[in-house]
């Protein structure tokens, strides 16, 4: 199709978008490298094609709906860069151009907001299972402090640490509480350990002060011991105990 020099300027978008017919996208071709204002304009919709195809394929980040619904009703939308009317032909081929243009770009847009609600599904699913999961850990430290045969004992780990094990033969459970625990140094937890007759068994973890239910089988467990280990925890204590505490009976 015969192109006026003016209408070669706005077919910028469709070239970057691989959208003219191979005649039109020859001619642009030519015209490309003798105008800067359609290298600029053609390098320009390519890198928002390719941010617009990313934001699609990675997971949107959590505070972009919040700023994009925020700031929509603030934009005004530009009215378009016209150098002179397009011919009645042109005219006609923008139109056809633009419904496709027009789809892929509500595909775009309704598959970055589908990120975004999967992903504010799921961090709700995520919460509400950590919610469930630290009102049954509540739950079960609350049976073990409130049991008729509950037994309790004092002690303070070599750090400072005040330390309190109380436990329930009955339910064959015990709770650890710490208080002025310092914090591990980066790269370090603090795990807890059951004694049975000399083997120390991994029994849980104490990232900071409060109570936590220990790990494991308490039946037959002698002592509750302490030690600062490798974030992760380890399958056998790698240093001295800080605390080594006789289960109270």
């Amino acid at each position: 199709m015969k192109q006026h020099h003016s209408d070669v300027h706005t077919l910028a978008a469709a070239y970057a978008l691989n959208a003219l017919d191979p005649a039109e996208r020859t001619a642009f071709a030519d015209h490309l490298p003798y105008c800067q204002a359609c290298r600029e304009e053609v390098a320009e919709f390519e890198a928002t094609a390719a941010r617009l195809a990313d934001a699609a394929a990675q997971t949107p980040p959590p505070a972009m709906k919040h700023h994009v619904m925020a700031a929509v009703d603030g934009v005004r939308q530009l009215p378009p860069r016209v150098t002179a009317a397009p011919t009645a032909g042109f005219a006609s081929a923008l139109r056809r151009r633009a419904v496709p243009l027009a789809l892929a770009a509500s595909v775009v847009a309704a598959a970055s907001f589908a990120g975004v609600a999967a992903w504010q599904n799921q961090q709700s699913e995520q919460y509400q299972q950590r919610a469930a999961q630290a009102e049954q850990r509540l739950n079960d430290v609350s049976a073990v402090l409130a049991a008729p045969d509950a037994r309790t004992v004092h002690g303070r780990a070599s750090n400072g640490a005040v330390t309190t094990v109380v436990a329930s033969e009955r339910q064959n459970r015990a709770a650890f509480t710490a208080a002025g625990l310092p914090a591990p140094a980066p790269g370090q937890t603090y795990q807890l350990w059951l004694d049975h007759d000399g083997t120390m068994r991994p029994a849980g973890f104490i990232h900071q002060d409060g109570t936590v239910l220990i790990d494991g089988d308490t039946a037959g467990a002698g002592a509750v011991g302490l030690t600062l280990e490798p974030a992760g925890g380890s399958r056998r204590p790698t240093t001295a105990p800080l605390l080594l505490m006789a289960l109270p009976t």
